[in-house]
């Protein structure tokens, strides 16, 4: 199969390239792992209420004709020049394509503490997919921790489905919030959001030092300003902020800089005819990775006006992206969370201790396994990077678990 255009992730950065895109009447295909478009910001399921927004998007993709959607569908691996190995839920195959967008998102920042590997406890992005998805939480208690504002989206998600939200806790400072509110005034959406999501529990200079508990959740010890609390709960959701998926990115050869894929004012990346946008290029919100991705669907067909015609539009988010990323700026004693036994790689059960005193990813890997496991380093690499200051590990192929048949496409034909 080949394609003029295509679209890797179907969040908003993808949508909204695919149906910049559309009206060129190239052939285009949006690959996404999800079952429906939307990515996780627009996750569907049985308890998922999508936005007016969303709605409206899905619907005229729907309607673009020539625009091929395979949801749950993943990368796999390169499969030659411009050419990627796909698989979904019947088969796998290769696509090769004339141009390339990545939309590949962001996932969780997750940093180790004790009790983290406990029945209960989860991501804070992670509670709100599983609730969308079907979890039961109606009369559970649940705290929520970390930083950023998915902290507060959380919150209400768990709220909607019945859950009762004890804590929010903030690592983040008050003078840091106080800031950061007194510039949200240039986004009078975003601050009728925060106003609309703003809740009596939410505490700044907070942050989780222990989950307790025996065979699951029983409890959550915070640190609250000067003061130690512990809280009896059913759920902890734990999240520090996001970062950027810059695996095929990488893999394809495109340069990354501070941790996002690199990109021109077309979100063209340095690999010729290969474009990024949202938040693969750096965390901002769904409404900069709306334009970002028409940007990067005009200028991917040749309608540079068009792509152009949107940069101020872009900048005035860009700005919103910059203020998140100082007010929620990670204060470095979360450092100190995890304890010598606490499991950094939870896969492969590697402890703190074995990794403090290693010099890099590779020394830790050679000595300990950490990093080989089922994520293959995304969860590990992170909290490395952020405890030690190692450079996390360069992906390798595959870039997800698949089914033998699947790798057999990559054999040369005949």
């Amino acid at each position: 199969m080949k394609v003029d255009l295509l679209i890797i992730g179907a969040g908003p950065a993808g949508l909204a390239a695919a149906l910049a895109a559309a009206p060129s009447g190239a052939g285009i295909a949006v690959i996404d792992d999800n079952p429906a478009p939307g990515g996780q910001i627009w996750r569907d399921g049985p308890q998922a209420h999508l936005p007016e927004r969303a709605r409206t998007l899905r619907q005229a993709l729907a309607e673009a004709g020539n625009v091929q959607v395979f949801s749950g569908s993943r990368v796999v691996a390169l499969a030659g020049a411009r050419r990627l190995l796909l698989e979904g839920a019947e088969r796998g195959w290769t696509l090769a394509y004339d141009k390339l967008i990545l939309c590949t998102g962001a996932r969780e920042l997750l940093l180790p503490f004790p009790g983290w590997t406990l029945p209960g406890v989860t991501g804070a992005g992670g509670l709100q997919a599983l609730i969308k998805g079907g979890l039961p939480v109606a009369g559970e208690r649940v705290v929520i921790a970390g930083s950023g504002p998915l902290l507060l989206a959380g919150a209400a998600t768990a709220r909607s489905a019945g859950a009762t939200v004890l804590r929010i806790a903030e690592q983040a400072s008050f003078l840091a919030l106080a800031g950061f509110s007194a510039r949200l005034l240039r986004w009078p959406g975003k601050a009728m959001q925060a106003m609309e999501l703003l809740d009596a529990g939410y505490r700044a200079s907070s942050h989780v030092l222990a989950a307790l508990g025996r065979e699951r959740l029983e409890a959550v010890r915070l640190q609250q300003g000067n003061r130690v609390v512990e809280i009896a709960c059913d759920r902890l959701a734990c999240g520090f902020g996001l970062i950027p998926n810059t695996q095929l990115g990488e893999l394809l050869g495109c340069r990354v800089e501070q941790g996002a894929i690199a990109v021109d004012d077309w979100q063209a990346c340095s690999l010729e005819d290969h474009f990024a946008a949202g938040e693969c290029t750096g965390f901002g919100g769904s409404e900069l990775a709306l334009v970002e991705g028409a940007i990067a669907g005009h200028a991917a067909v040749g309608n540079r006006d068009l792509a152009r015609a949107l940069w101020p539009q872009r900048r005035h988010w860009q700005g919103f992206a910059e203020a998140l990323a100082r007010g929620f700026a990670l204060d470095p004693k979360l450092k100190a969370l995890a304890q010598p036994d606490t499991l950094v790689c939870r896969c492969e059960d590697v402890a703190f201790a074995e990794l403090a005193n290693r010099r890099d990813w590779t020394e830790a890997k050679l000595h300990s396994r950490c990093g080989m496991g089922a994520c293959q380093g995304r969860v590990c690499g992170a909290a490395g990077q952020f405890l030690f200051g190692w450079t996390p590990p360069a992906p390798r192929p595959p870039l997800s678990p698949a089914r033998i048949e699947t790798l057999r496409c990559l054999e040369p034909e005949g």
